[in-house]
């Protein structure tokens, strides 16, 4: 598999500085470094793309197509390929604050340790006063305590169906045909379908955040029994629909209570994200329960596992 895209310039020393330690000594031309990480060849052009090579360059390549949807709010899908320039001007105007809207997000997908989880919810412009009262907006932007103070009450007042998977199913699931993405996209219609169904809501969009082109996630869901396709996608929705916030408090906190039962099963915290300290822990982990441990707690095809095997071998 091989990924390029340009990088945008307020990721290139983060880029650098993350694979500093893995680059080799002799470049292309043109280059400005080459990278090897476990079985994914990394290269940074002068001219600012980026590509990855290799049988998992779609999960490398993911760290940084997420920060580039979360900081510069583009929109990259798997093939290297960005959204219109124009469209994303044109989408970045459009808030849904003023409507009845149904709105999915998920929680889990960028964490080794814990499960997925995808919530989807309907908020009626008489859940409006609620919601401002709480302070909801991007769980992102919400502290772990507030979550856990307010969600309880979303979760009363708001219609919502939440779907988890966890970590032995992601492990089973996963393959070269069956990517994050297309995880993500199923979870997301199954919550959507499973809301849908349960009463007749008065809404009049649905919408998603967008982490594929619209085209795509329909080519993901192709082979579902049933689908919800009347959908408005956009990128940061959870700063443009309250139902996407609510949903996406509503998954965070799941989230967290999983990580929390996961916590008490391995008698340690297990910390969030992708980065040094969670190899740090999940060496720790394996030396004390085995390597097989990590096909329930953690999601064995991100990089952390390869690091843990090496760290175990010094």
């Amino acid at each position: 598999m091989t990924i390029v895209f340009k990088l945008s310039d307020n990721l290139k020393d983060k880029v650098i500085n993350y694979y500093k330690d893995m680059c080799k000594e002799k470049t292309p031309p043109y280059a400005v470094f080459q990278a090897v990480e476990c079985d994914t060849v990394i290269t940074l052009y002068e001219s600012g793309k980026i590509m990855f090579q290799g049988i998992s360059a779609d999960i490398d390549a993911n760290i940084w197509i997420d920060l580039e949807r979360s900081k510069n709010n583009r929109i990259i899908d798997i093939n290297g390929k960005e959204k219109d320039k124009k469209d994303k001007k044109d989408e970045n105007i459009k808030t849904y604050f003023n409507i009845n809207t149904i709105g999915s997000d998920e929680v889990g997908t960028g964490d080794y340790f814990g499960p997925i989880v995808v919530s989807a919810s309907f908020v009626a412009k008489e859940h409006f006063s609620l919601l401002y009262d709480l302070g909801v907006k991007d769980s992102k932007k919400l502290t772990d305590d507030k979550i856990k103070k307010i969600a309880p009450e979303l979760m009363k007042h708001i219609p919502y169906v939440t779907i988890i998977l966890d970590n032995k199913s992601y492990n089973e699931h996963y393959s070269e045909d069956i990517n994050m993405n297309k995880i993500k996209a199923i979870l997301h219609n199954k919550a959507l379908i499973s809301l849908i169904k349960k009463d007749n809501y008065n809404y009049e969009k649905i919408i998603v955040d967008q982490f594929v082109y619209p085209k795509k996630y329909y080519e993901h869901i192709a082979k579902s029994p049933e689908k919800v396709k009347n959908i408005t996608f956009t990128t940061k929705a959870e700063d443009k629909c309250y139902a996407v916030a609510v949903a996406s408090i509503i998954s965070r906190y799941v989230f967290l209570a999983k990580m929390q039962e996961l916590n008490e099963k391995m008698q340690m915290e297990l910390p969030k994200g992708a980065g040094i300290i969670v190899d740090e822990v999940g060496a720790e982990i394996v030396k004390k329960h085995g390597i097989d441990i990590l096909k329930d707690i953690a999601k064995t095809n991100f990089k952390n596992t390869e690091k843990i095997k090496e760290a175990l071998k010094k």
